[in-house]
């Protein structure tokens, strides 16, 4: 795995890893107009990290490919730990950033709430989806099962907590499309700058 980042300039960071079951480059820039350039080889992922990218603000270049010919689970999973680094290394000291935020975003009928807390320390909470959910095959790929697996390697690899309830949805499409936006929303607002804070937004003086 390679690594660069976080730049002087910019908060944003570089991540490269490769095992025998996936490759995965991410670049990610915190401070960006969410430009997206996303190429995971599993179009729906596809179609939810440029969500997450345009909704977020985040500038967002994703290549993953992987063992696909057996399960898109490595290279979903891969891309979501890849992610999670780069954001945590994007972040630097965090000094400045309002730290915790939540969002609430509608999808037609689908409706889903995510809180977070840039703690270092990773914890992942995810409830409400409907029964049934985990089982749907979406775009002829992306298994309903992935959307917390995928949010908790994320959450660990960023070191963040992570709360993340769907309120409503019936469609298995716009359930995770509604929390990958909730998502993005809070994680926005959370990484902005706050004029008020000075240092680190933690009373230990680190996070």
């Amino acid at each position: 795995m390679s690594t660069t980042g976080p730049t002087a300039a910019r908060r944003a960071a570089r991540v490269e890893r490769t095992t025998s079951e996936s490759s995965v480059v991410v670049e990610l820039d915190l401070d960006g107009t969410g430009r997206t350039d996303i190429a995971t080889t599993v179009p729906f992922y596809d179609h939810m990290l440029t969500a997450l990218g345009k909704h977020s603000l985040m500038d967002l270049t994703v290549r993953a490919s992987g063992d696909t010919h057996i399960d898109v689970h490595h290279t979903v999973e891969d891309t979501a730990i890849v992610l999670g680094q780069a954001f945590r290394q994007a972040l630097g000291d965090k000094a400045g950033i309002r730290r915790f935020a939540d969002a609430t975003v509608p999808l037609d009928e689908a409706l889903a709430h995510v809180v977070v807390d840039v703690s270092g320390r990773p914890y992942c909470v995810h409830s409400g989806e409907p029964a049934g959910q985990e089982f749907h095959l979406i775009g002829g790929h992306f298994t309903g099962s992935l959307t917390r697996h995928l949010l908790e390697s994320f959450a660990f690899h960023a070191q963040i907590c992570l709360h993340v309830r769907v309120l409503a949805g019936r469609d298995p499409h716009h359930v995770v499309e509604a929390q990958f936006k909730a998502l993005a929303r809070a994680l926005r607002y959370a990484v902005e700058p706050d004029p008020r804070v000075q240092g680190v937004p933690s009373t230990k003086g680190a996070l």
